[in-house]
Formats: structure tokens, C-alpha cells, sequence
């Protein structure tokens, strides 16, 4: 079983709150890295919340910034996509 890479973060209660990692990648595109993490909260669908956000590698304490654009924000939801597909195949074998 795959160990979990888990963070803590204060959400806007000032509530620590653990999110863990789905998965971080590096875009050519943006010449960003990117991470996608979730705290496991579903929406009022009934879908696991998911959060994504660019950080800079490499340094000892690892900052969140926002998603800037419209462009950020389809890389990150394609892969989404393509990770869903994967998972769903790999139920239904």
C-alpha cells in the first residue's frame, strides 16, 4: 500500500486543516510545478473536493500560490480528466 504525502494547512478559521497530495507535476508550458491535494470534503454533488495550486520547488518550507490563468487552469483540469479515465479503467478491469 502506497504511503500517503500528507500537509497542514490553517484554512480561514484559523483551523489546521490536513490536505493530502493527489499528485504534482511540471508544466513545459508554464514553466511552473503545479499540486493538486485534497482534504477530503465533498461538495454539496457529493464529490470529493479537489485543490490545486504552484508552489517552487526546492525550498525547505514550500509556498502555495494561486493559479493565475485561465491557460494554468486547463492543464491542471486536463490532467484531472486523464487521471479519472485511468482510475475508472482500472475499476471496471
Amino acid at each position: 500500500m502506497e504511503e500517503k504525502t500528507t500537509f497542514k494547512l490553517k484554512n480561514e478559521e484559523g483551523k489546521e486543516v490536513e490536505y493530502e497530495v493527489l499528485f504534482t507535476f511540471d508544466s513545459d508550458e508554464t514553466n511552473k510545478s503545479y499540486i493538486a491535494y485534497t482534504d477530503d470534503s465533498k461538495d454539496e454533488d457529493g464529490r470529493v473536493r479537489v485543490f490545486a495550486s504552484s508552489y517552487v520547488p526546492g525550498n525547505d518550507v514550500t509556498q502555495l500560490l494561486p493559479i493565475e490563468t485561465e491557460k494554468e487552469w486547463k492543464i491542471i483540469d486536463t490532467i484531472l480528466e486523464e487521471l479519472q479515465k485511468e482510475a475508472k479503467g482500472e475499476l471496471e478491469d
